[in-house]
């Protein structure tokens, strides 16, 4: 049998949460026995009792699942540590402004390694107005593109979608931009400081 959640993981986190089997036991409606049977792995807890565990120490069920804990240290929510992932399934796009644990087609999403542009990605700003014109000198083939632009300040995130056999470019307010970041669907992910 397949052990969806260890007893090593259920003592590690009330351990970390400070909480005894008792207290664990009372807030899911269990003896203080049952907990200690599924630390000794003894037993496994019922599968009705996956999302009460969670939530008694403040993860989520994948957490508790997988045993690996997301700890955010991006508490000031400074948008400029943001992480980006990208589905390699669909290509789906997501943002989150700290560490998270995010899962597309069932795949469990790493976020990107941004590196700077590089020839082969040189991007082009131009400030118009109280915007900024940003073009990346790339093909848009079907097979080869650009799939967003961001823009980020420290408490805003602008990001444009862009499409194979479009234009690669795109227009982001100014205010507080600090650094602008792209995604090719081939060679990774980029970043620049527009100033």
């Amino acid at each position: 049998m397949n052990q969806y959640v260890t007893g090593a993981v259920i003592r590690e986190l009330r351990e970390k949460s400070g909480m005894t089997q008792a207290r664990l036991a009372e807030k899911l409606g269990v003896s203080d026995k049952t907990v200690s049977k599924w630390e000794t792995a003894k037993g496994y807890p019922d599968i009705t009792l996956l999302e009460p565990i969670a939530e008694a120490f403040r993860i989520s069920v994948t957490e508790l699942i997988s045993g690996n804990t997301v700890f955010n240290s991006n508490v000031s929510a400074n948008m400029l540590r943001s992480r980006f992932y990208v589905c390699p399934v669909c290509g789906n796009a997501i943002h989150s402004m700290g560490e998270a644990a995010i899962h597309c087609h069932g795949i469990l999403l790493t976020p990107l390694e941004v590196e700077p542009a590089d020839e082969r990605h040189r991007l082009f700003i131009e400030r118009v107005e109280d915007e900024y014109y940003v073009r990346i000198d790339h093909s848009m083939t079907k097979d080869h593109y650009i799939s967003f632009a961001a823009a980020a300040s420290s408490d805003e995130m602008q990001m444009v979608k862009l499409y194979p056999e479009g234009n690669a470019e795109a227009r982001f307010k100014i205010r507080g931009v600090r650094r602008i970041f792209f995604y090719c669907n081939r060679d990774g992910f980029f970043s620049i400081n527009p100033v």
